[in-house]
């Protein structure tokens, strides 16, 4: 797996010179500010003292390190500052004076509370982009509620659509919410400063709600309700606009995924599979015919794979260009020859852990401008000295006075 390394004759990077305050928590603001720092941002991650962003404590770690933190905020720089004090307020101020983006999480008005607002970060630095995110948004009669990934999950409509039709609702096994929230806060966050370029120079702030995002991405089913009435009901994998399309088991007990909307894949398939009578077969015709008849289809197709080693199954489709891939765990992932190809996977030091640590690289591939993984999440306030001595100008006696370390 590739290591991060950056050439000391490589440009630089996309967002070199652009300064991130990342005042979040959790999961999608930090996400958001990641999309960010792999492509060169400075991101300063502001945690509280002592105890940090609670993303430290989630999931597994080792030797009490927080592995999940590692990924999410790689590339940052943190500083401990507790910002319900006047001296964490101060820092915040001092911070956003030439900031670019803010990223924060909290409930609508908590900022507001601790008097560092957009009303007041945007008369500091008219300039500054905030990026906002909470559970339901920053209006509408939700504003107030607790809101959490999960949650985004089930108001999106999302964990309705998701599982089989005789089983609950299932929730997804990721921060699915969260993630597309990051993602999409991070393209706001760009479109928010070409903005700004366009405007002359005045900044805006971002409110995006968890659950916006994933029911954007939910497909067809909002239309196919407006103008037919129907509401979309769990099928497993199956789908309900492609047929076949389902999660198959081999006769070695491996999984692979297939699907074959278009015509000729399908065809190709049931070669591979040496049932090429099937294609004609009148209930399977055309795709709008195969989703009429999906069960019969599924069962021929499992029938037809079950037949088949992995290794078998996997020649035969790939000699008659059929589509087809494994279910891969993440065992199978870190020994697959085409992620480790595209550099799927990174390597880099992590003193906190002693030694390499391996996770997700940076997502695209720029031509001239790649993103790149210097580092991995920080140990808590680890640049307290180097931010708020070396750039905010504190003394050393005014950050000791607020409890805080060097």
């Amino acid at each position: 797996m590739t290591a991060a390394t950056t050439p000391a004759s490589a440009p630089p990077l996309p967002l070199a010179g652009i300064r991130v305050v990342d005042l979040s928590c959790f999961l999608a603001a930090p996400i958001a500010s990641m999309f960010m720092a792999d492509f060169g941002a400075d991101v300063v991650k502001v945690e509280r003292p002592d105890s940090g962003d609670e993303m430290r404590y989630w999931g597994n770690d080792k030797d009490g390190v927080g592995l999940y933190y590692k990924v999410i905020n790689r590339n940052k720089r943190s500083v401990t500052v507790d910002m319900r004090t006047p001296f964490g307020v101060e820092a915040v101020k001092r911070l956003v004076k030439d900031a670019d983006i803010v990223c924060e999480n909290f409930r609508p008005g908590t900022l507001e509370r601790w008097g560092i607002g957009w009303e007041v970060l945007s008369a500091i630095n008219p300039k500054l982009v905030m990026l906002r995110i909470t559970g339901f948004g920053q209006t509408g009669p939700n504003r107030q509620r607790p809101g959490f990934g999960t949650l985004a999950e089930a108001y999106s409509g999302f964990a309705y659509t998701n599982g089989f039709p005789d089983r609950p609702p299932i929730l997804p096994s990721f921060g699915l919410a969260d993630s597309t929230a990051g993602l999409m806060g991070a393209y706001l966050c760009m479109v928010a400063l070409q903005g700004r370029a366009n405007n002359g120079g005045r900044g805006q702030y971002i409110d995006l709600a968890l659950y916006e995002p994933l029911f954007t991405l939910m497909g067809p089913h909002a239309v196919n309700f407006d103008q037919l009435g129907i509401v979309q009901e769990r099928t497993g994998s199956l789908h309900n606009f492609t047929a076949p399309r389902n999660c198959y088991r081999t006769r070695d007990g491996r999984y692979v995924a297939i699907a074959g909307a278009a015509q000729s894949t399908f065809e190709r398939m049931c070669e591979a599979l040496e049932i090429a009578d099937v294609p004609k077969d009148p209930r399977f015709l055309n795709n709008r015919l195969r989703l009429t008849n999906v069960h019969a289809l599924d069962q021929v197709m499992a029938e037809a794979i079950a037949r088949l080693d992995y290794d078998e199954l996997l020649r035969r489709f790939l000699a008659a260009d059929a589509t087809v891939a494994p279910v891969n765990d993440i065992r199978q992932i870190y020994e697959d020859p085409h992620y480790r190809a595209r550099e799927n996977i990174v390597t880099v030091d992590d003193p906190e852990l002693g030694g390499p640590v391996r996770f997700q690289n940076v997502v695209g591939k720029l031509s001239a401008t790649p993103g790149r993984v210097a580092h991995a999440g920080p140990k808590l306030g680890i640049h307290n000295r180097e931010v708020l001595v070396g750039e905010l100008g504190f003394t050393e006696d005014e950050v000791r006075a607020a409890g805080l370390t060097l």
